[in-house]
């Protein structure tokens, strides 16, 4: 099965109708080289909790609620299907969902994938003092190409993959926000990895080494196409990528520029496995490939 995705970033902000604008963009751009898909940024649309925003009672609900009805309404137009990153807003006094909108070509929400990972130690620290965390996994096909979408420091969990891999999925949108680094962070994400050790590694923050790193592994781990989604603000930890299920990179945007990145993914293309033949036995908690053997001298573990 082949779906041509558009993998987008550019730089979110606080502002939401700005924001919108630079989607609609987008969305036009994907529409025009024949993307079936665009997939955006984690919080495109709304901005970003403790980046642009001290408080989620500090957000405009009215013009997101106005903006996120228009937007539906340019992919009912455009005929395409989208990955919207928002908030969620949630009744009371709890805190709104870390959301991605699943959004058809019909422009109708037809599912929504909350992020469940949110980072921080306690429920008042990191993004859990701005979000509340969700309870569910999100599936859906296109043309054929069944699909599963994760959020940003999810990354750090690999049971997730494994659980849209048991689930048969095909490709994974993970849409992430890790930019708006200032020079003064900079210096300190430079001191954590250590300024003896930079030249030795891809990127001058965990994020930069962890996130597109973690993405190869877990596109070969569990032989999944992945797309990731950053933001393009400066300064964006890494750009926006697509890394196919042999772990090879097939293609990047730029860092830090607004961009449009269309792939086609081919599910029926024959990619290198090398743990194709074992995957399932290690998923099932069965922890050898072959044939063990009963052997004295294998049981003794102390002897030489």
């Amino acid at each position: 099965m082949k779906l041509t995705i558009a993998t987008c970033q550019f730089p979110v902000s606080s502002d939401i109708r700005r924001n919108a604008k630079h989607i609609r963009s987008q969305l036009r751009q994907a529409k025009a080289k024949g993307a079936d898909i665009v997939h955006l940024p984690e919080t495109c649309l709304s901005g970003y909790f403790g980046v642009h925003f001290s408080s989620y009672d500090n957000l405009d609900w009215t013009t997101l609620s106005e903006c996120t009805e228009m937007l539906l309404e340019e992919f009912r137009e455009k005929q395409i299907w989208g990955i919207l990153g928002s908030t969620h807003r949630l009744t009371g006094r709890h805190k709104p969902h870390n959301s991605l909108y699943i959004i058809n070509d019909q422009g109708k929400l037809v599912d929504r994938y909350d992020k469940m990972f949110c980072a921080g130690k306690t429920n008042q620290s990191g993004e859990l003092a701005h979000f509340s965390p969700g309870d569910h996994f999100t599936t859906f096909t296109i043309r054929g190409v069944k699909c599963g979408t994760l959020i940003c420091h999810e990354y750090r969990y690999p049971e997730l993959y494994r659980e849209y891999k048991r689930r048969k999925v095909d490709l994974v949108f993970h849409s992430y926000h890790a930019g708006n680094v200032t020079p003064e962070r900079g210096r300190v994400y430079r001191k954590q990895i250590g300024e003896d050790f930079l030249r030795f590694n891809v990127g001058e923050s965990h994020a930069a080494i962890t996130m597109p790193s973690t993405m190869i592994a877990a596109a070969a781990q569990n032989h999944v196409w992945i797309s990731c989604s950053n933001t393009s603000a400066r300064e964006s930890c890494f750009a926006s990528f697509i890394v196919r299920p042999d772990a090879a990179i097939v293609g990047r945007l730029r860092r830090n520029l607004a961009g449009v990145l269309v792939t086609e993914v081919d599910t029926g293309k024959s990619y290198y496995d090398s743990t194709k033949a074992w995957r399932k036995r290690a998923m099932n908690g069965l922890y050898h490939s072959g044939t063990l053997v009963t052997d004295p001298r294998s049981r003794d573990r102390k002897g030489i």
